[in-house]
């Protein structure tokens, strides 16, 4: 089983096209069907389903898929560390990350990574909803949670600190709570689990904030749909400050409660499979992200 038939696999899988990916590598069609064909032999699986109309992975590609990445990161760290890790990084990198945070953060700096790493594809998933990195067969993930799994490893980017906001309009109409009781006389946009949550005041006491006791009109699990709609005037909300920090600075939204916030310990982290070989693609743009994201800026350290 050699690399390049790995390597055709991968490259026929993420674009269900045989052909193209033969191309991306040199190969003139019949070739790359018949290296294609030659894998399935020795695995003694089918690994595409192919039709005259269209390419579709099977189960047991899809299985395999994984496997196949890994050796082939494998090999590229492999060649790294004995010296050809001069070339320029290269391939297909999936990172998985929040909507949120992403088209805020990330999306803004992909052009600079780009143009300083032009043979690195980014494969860029993103959801509110966590996905599983190694179901999902993905290189990186961004996660804003503790790291509590022993199969991942991680960097930590910063602090996701989530604070009480509400536009200035809102305020303005129903007034400005000035304890944690207080919450219960207003409108709040609450998360889709609507479950209790603490919340931590600077000198270190603590209260609950329970939506299921306040006007909850509006049920978000999306955060982008959250500050926008706390921008609206819809209620109070809690938001993470690398979402609202800008609104904030710039007076669109106002932080209820100031000396208080969620008592969650959530981090930013960036993770990786621990069984995973941390590849030359995978490390440069896990600096890249550490060293050109303002962490003030995200953490609101500008903001009142």
């Amino acid at each position: 089983m050699d690399t390049d038939s790995l390597r055709l696999f991968v490259a026929a899988a993420e674009r269900l096209n045989i052909t193209a990916a033969g191309r991306d590598l040199g190969l003139a069609p019949a070739m790359a069907s018949n290296r294609l064909a030659k894998l399935e032999r020795e695995l003694g699986t089918e690994l595409l389903h192919r039709t005259t109309r269209k390419i579709s992975i099977s189960q047991e590609g899809a299985a395999f898929l994984p496997y196949a990445r890994e050796v082939l990161a494998q090999v590229e760290a492999g060649r790294a560390a004995v010296g050809a890790g001069a070339l320029r990084p290269s391939g297909v990198l999936r990172f998985a990350a929040p909507s949120s945070f992403a088209q805020l953060h990330i999306i803004p700096l992909l052009q600079d990574f780009q143009t300083i790493y032009p043979d690195i594809t980014i494969d860029l998933r993103l959801s509110d909803t966590r996905q599983d990195i190694i179901e999902g067969s993905f290189d990186l993930a961004l996660r804003s949670a503790p790291l509590e799994d022993s199969s991942l490893m991680g960097r930590k980017l910063a602090d996701d600190t989530r604070i009480l906001c509400a536009s200035p309009a809102y305020l303005e109409h129903s007034g400005r709570p000035m304890t944690p009781d207080d919450l219960e006389a207003h409108r709040f946009l609450s998360w889709s689990s609507a479950t209790p949550r603490q919340i931590i005041h600077a000198d270190g006491q603590t209260a609950v904030l329970d939506p299921t006791k306040m006007m909850c009109r509006t049920i978000l699990d999306d955060g982008t749909s959250q500050r926008l709609a706390t921008l609206a005037g819809m209620g109070i909300s809690v938001n993470s400050l690398w979402s609202v920090a800008q609104d904030i600075e710039a007076g669109r939204l106002v932080r209820v409660l100031s000396d208080w916030r969620l008592h969650d310990q959530s981090v930013l982290w960036l993770i990786y499979p621990k069984s995973n070989v941390l590849t030359p693609k995978v490390r440069c743009f896990m600096d890249f992200l550490i060293n050109q994201l303002d962490i003030a800026k995200l953490m609101g350290k500008r903001c009142p």
